[in-house]
């Protein structure tokens, strides 16, 4: 499986737990790499070190759930779920990944068949960019 695959997964995991344990909305910007990953989040405020701890250890609990990762499209005029930010407004035709009954994005990228598959998650560094903006580095075990 690749590297970038198992990331892409993990990140969108990882924005998932954020969403939901964390009131971010959304990431505002990711970096997609082999061997880190660094994506910002708008947070309510500021998170500390066992913030960041809870976010790995609930990360982890989903990769190990084995959910299957699949993918599906639906036409713009369809969408009333799915938050479209990064997706081209000219795009009529939105593919969305779902993970298990965790999460569902819009997605054009490459990801795992089953969560298992992205290995252990390990927040590397991070840091409050700003009162309500923290910048969240991960790699993969």
């Amino acid at each position: 499986m690749p590297k970038l695959a198992r990331m892409h997964t993990a990140e969108h995991l990882l924005s998932a737990v954020m969403r939901k344990h964390f009131h971010a909305p959304r990431n505002l910007e990711f970096h997609l790499g082999e061997k880190k990953t660094k994506c910002d989040y708008v947070v309510p405020g500021p998170l500390s070190v066992d913030d960041i701890r809870k976010a790995e250890q609930l990360v982890n609990e989903q990769i190990q759930a084995a959910h299957p990762v699949t993918a599906f499209k639906i036409t713009r005029k369809e969408n009333t779920d799915y938050d479209l930010w990064k997706v081209p407004e000219t795009a009529e035709e939105i593919r969305i990944v779902r993970i298990g009954d965790y999460d569902a994005q819009p997605c054009s990228g490459e990801h795992v068949s089953l969560s298992s598959e992205v290995g252990t998650f390990r927040v590397a560094s991070f840091e409050m960019r700003d009162k309500d903006r923290v910048r969240i580095r991960f790699k993969l075990n």
